[in-house]
């Protein structure tokens, strides 16, 4: 019995992707077991929660999960189940790369930029956040601490050592955050001083995103706080093509939480014809943690064939093919 991991197909085109995603998996040899659970909205009609109890002693228990894009309602009293997922399992690090595959419709070409991302503190916990009665002023506050900040530049610089990485861009906003970013910034400086192989460089958020649309070849990987490092993961998957080519990993001490980072995409839900890369990249991503680099990477050339090639892509793709025919076109050249 091989290896098993919780997985959470998600709303919309999520079934779609994930079921050839799963497909990929089998066939590279992945000898994996797979653990269905629910969350998002299949979760609230099924369940009556947006993420069920038996979902979260899923992922605890098999510590790997792979996850498809969930919908959480608009409206006051639901919560961002991915904002939920990272805080209950402690998922600090938020990995997101960005790799040029040609034959995208991308204006980039020779992308290769990772961007690490705090998952867990600053904007998006939204801290003592509050509304005044009469609805003129809304409130809330951004808290890093020393640990935080620490755990995810020590992360990024093991994770650069193990791949292979020369530089680390430390992206802040110190010079006006003095407190919140330059305690970030204070910390990270002192990480790097136990890295002398890695060369670092600090960077100013706005210019970080203007040096990224005009000269992205500078960058190898990106350190960052949480509200930056969702701005910024997204622009880099822009210069690769689109949300349909970037996937993202959750990491904590104990559960990593592997996903498409794009949405439901509830437009094309049942048409069969969503890119389901992004899916496949994460969980190809998946098994470099799973100690399978192999059968990653056999997963990523087969993709990087298939665009090649134009064999059977979806329609994002320049193609008129359908999901699990561009699966097959993969699965061909595994």
């Amino acid at each position: 019995m091989g290896r098993v991991i919780s997985v959470i197909s998600g709303d919309g085109i999520g079934p779609e992707i994930m079921d050839a995603t799963l497909r990929i998996l089998d066939a590279v040899g992945s000898d994996l077991e797979y653990e269905f659970v629910e969350a998002g909205m299949t979760a609230l009609e099924k369940e009556g929660a947006l993420l069920p109890e038996a979902t979260l002693e899923s992922i605890r228990r098999h510590k790997v999960a792979l996850k498809g894009p969930l919908t959480t309602p608009v409206g006051e009293g639901f919560r961002s189940i991915n904002v939920t997922l990272r805080e209950v399992f402690d998922l600090y690090a938020n990995v997101r790369p960005a790799l040029s595959y040609p034959g995208t419709r991308s204006r980039f070409e020779e992308i290769d930029i990772i961007t690490v991302r705090e998952n867990t503190q600053g904007a998006y916990m939204a801290a003592d956040a509050k509304l005044s009665e009469d609805g003129n002023r809304a409130e809330s506050k951004m808290v890093v601490t020393r640990d935080g900040c620490e755990r995810v530049m020590r992360y990024a610089c093991d994770m650069a050592l193990a791949m292979g990485r020369k530089k680390i861009t430390i992206v802040h906003k110190a010079n006006i955050l003095k407190t919140v970013s330059g305690m970030f910034l204070q910390v990270a400086r002192e990480v790097s001083k136990e890295y002398p192989t890695l060369r670092f460089n600090e960077m100013i958020v706005d210019n970080t995103c203007m040096q990224l649309v005009m000269n992205p070849w500078q960058f190898d990987v990106i350190v960052t706080t949480n509200l930056f490092g969702d701005i910024i993961s997204d622009l880099c998957a822009g210069l690769v093509g689109g949300l349909g080519m970037a996937p993202g990993a959750n990491i904590g001490r104990e559960v990593a939480i592997f996903e498409a980072v794009h949405g439901s995409a509830p437009d094309i839900a049942g048409k069969g014809i969503a890119n389901p890369c992004a899916l496949i990249l994460a969980a190809a991503a998946m098994l470099g943690k799973l100690g399978m680099e192999g059968k990653a990477q056999s997963i990523r050339d087969a993709i990087r064939r298939t665009i090649v090639a134009t064999d059977r892509v979806t329609p994002d793709l320049g193609g008129a093919h359908k999901t699990q025919e561009f699966a097959d076109a993969i699965i061909s050249r595994l």
